[in-house]
């Protein structure tokens, strides 16, 4: 995860908790809404039937007729009882002819009773509107999204000002790999050759060994930082690989360094196993995994390497009896260590985590403490060359 998608990430999840924090209120802020807007609408009404009445009351008897007040959005009428009007353009029956304000579904209405039925002998003067809280509610939302964007891009400047002293240092331990990957290889380069050398002419014992399997130890951290440095700017192509035959050859390869412990490795593999991949990824993959095995193994312990069908693809495993892992749900971050005792960068997990993502590679981890972890990868069908 780069430093944007951490920020990003991070403010998500505070704008969602700040935001459930706010419901309540927002909630008891729409229904204050809702009483402000009934009391308005009442306003309206009786505004209206206050104009009405008036217009009735300048109504001289003598005149030949008498225009009845309309208005836009309004309806009213007179009535002498509930369903008997004398005159309305309300289109929609009056379900409570007493004195007030109602709401009635998407209805309002206000009804006067008129004292000793003085306006053209009707008792009632009701005046309605249609009435909705969908003004409200999306005024609500409005805020609700206005302060979730707010939140967001606050929190978002904040972490990344607070994030900017870690991306510091991060550039820098980056950096310091980089400068030190170079300086590596060559000295690294001279001791292999000056050990084989020696092999070559002499017989080997348990010194020249140790030399050899700790020089191979440091190849393997130079692979992972050559990778790390390397992976963004270089294209790996794939290939049909013999997974089976790669897998035999690094168990090979880092027997020297298991024996320095004392480990016994086992091994189970199905024969000519093929996937579609790059080989150095494959080959990361692997590494990583033995490497790691032998380092959280206890001495005088055994490690499992499997490779069998499963379903309608391949499982690979990688068993080991040692300390376990305590937060696995960490152990793909950059520079995580789970025991700082045993050495290394934390990058190597890390990159096998890219690799996993690029092939869409299953991996499930089993672990308890002090009892040893497992590694199970599943691979998918469209990388297997069966």
């Amino acid at each position: 995860m780069n430093d944007n998608q951490y920020g990003l990430k991070n403010a998500y999840i505070f704008t969602v908790l700040v935001g459930t924090i706010l419901i309540a209120p927002l909630y008891f802020y729409t229904i204050h809404m809702k009483s402000i807007y009934d009391i308005e609408n009442e306003l309206n009404l009786k505004q209206k039937a206050y104009q009405i009445i008036s217009k009735i009351e300048q109504y001289d008897m003598e005149d030949e007729y008498f225009e009845y007040p309309r208005f836009e959005s309004y309806k009213s009428g007179l009535y002498l009882n509930q369903s008997t009007p004398i005159f309305t353009l309300i289109t929609k029956s009056i379900p409570n002819l007493s004195d007030g304000y109602h709401i009635e579904e998407d209805i309002s209405y206000l009804v006067i009773r008129i004292k000793n039925a003085k306006y053209f002998n009707a008792n009632y003067l009701v005046v309605q509107n249609d009435f909705s809280y969908i003004s409200v509610y999306r005024n609500s939302l409005f805020l609700l999204i206005s302060i979730f964007i707010l939140i967001f891009l606050l929190s978002f400047i904040f972490l990344d000002r607070f994030a900017k002293p870690f991306k510091a240092v991060n550039k820098k331990l980056d950096n310091f790999i980089k400068d030190s990957i170079h300086e590596i290889n060559t000295p690294l380069s001279i001791i292999n050759v000056n050990v084989d050398m020696y092999n070559r002419k002499f017989e080997a014992n348990k010194y020249t060994n140790r030399i050899k399997a700790a020089t191979k130890v440091l190849s393997n951290i130079y692979n992972d930082m050559d990778y790390l440095i390397k992976h963004d700017r270089v294209d790996y192509q794939i290939e049909k690989i013999n997974l089976s035959e790669a897998l035999e050859e690094r168990i090979d390869y880092f027997t020297e360094i298991a024996l320095l412990k004392d480990i016994n490795i086992n091994v189970d593999i199905k024969n000519d196993v093929k996937l579609i991949i790059n080989a150095k990824q494959l080959q990361i993959l692997i590494d990583n995994n033995i490497s790691n095995a032998i380092k959280y193994s206890y001495p005088n312990s055994t490690i499992n390497i499997n490779l069998k069908i499963k379903n309608s693809g391949y499982l690979l495993e990688f068993i080991d009896y040692g300390i376990g892992i305590k937060n696995t749900d960490k152990l793909f971050t950059r520079y995580y260590r789970e025991e700082s005792t045993t050495g290394g960068f934390g990058i190597g997990l890390n990159i096998v985590k890219s690799i996993l993502d690029q092939y869409n590679i299953t991996l499930n981890i089993k672990s308890e403490l002090k009892k040893g972890s497992t590694f199970s990868y599943i691979f998918p069908e469209e990388i297997l060359s069966l």
